[in-house]
């Protein structure tokens, strides 16, 4: 399957720092799908009509069924993350910031400032997930089930779950 992981960040884009948000995007994905995954890897400043061009990008030309960003979803000036998401696509699920929100809420009370949110372009999901490693860590894995049962609506194909687990109950 193919992926697309998107780091916003002006300080990384700019080299000031390390991309680490982004490889652990990849660890817990990969941990998480029995699939054999392709990456595609963007860091980008946190711009919004940057952000917007790469996921048109992603989900029109280069067709990920997958594209998940990391960063710029707090409540900063520079923090467009859900703005260009919300401009790109065509359906919202808000239900996988909701999750986010509330399993971070318990370690971190700051957590209810994420605007994380995801959705539908064409036959791509496009997920935010929070900046920091340890967060991506967390939620990530909670989304697996959601993410596979999304890619196989939109997508026409269902990711099998590591350990072969069924995402459906009324599927094999």
């Amino acid at each position: 399957m193919k992926v697309a992981r998107i780091t916003l960040s002006d300080r990384a884009a700019n080299g000031v720092y390390a991309d680490e948000s982004g490889p652990e995007i990849e660890r817990v994905t990969a941990g998480a799908f029995a699939e054999p995954l392709e990456w595609i890897r963007v860091v980008l400043p946190d711009d919004q009509a940057q952000i917007e061009s790469a996921l048109r990008r992603l989900a029109d030309i280069e067709k990920c069924p997958l594209i998940v960003t990391t960063g710029g979803t707090g409540p900063s000036v520079r923090d467009v993350t859900p703005e260009a998401t919300r401009a790109v696509i065509e359906k919202e699920f808000p239900g996988f910031g909701e999750v986010m929100r509330m399993h971070s809420y318990e370690k971190v009370k700051t957590a209810i400032l994420s605007r994380a949110t995801a959705g539908v372009r064409g036959r791509s999901l496009i997920v935010n997930l929070p900046g920091r490693p340890k967060a991506i860590g967390e939620c990530l894995p909670l989304l697996a089930p959601a993410i596979a049962e999304a890619i196989d609506h939109i997508a026409g194909f269902r990711p099998r779950l590591a350990g072969g687990e069924s995402t459906s109950p009324c599927r094999p």
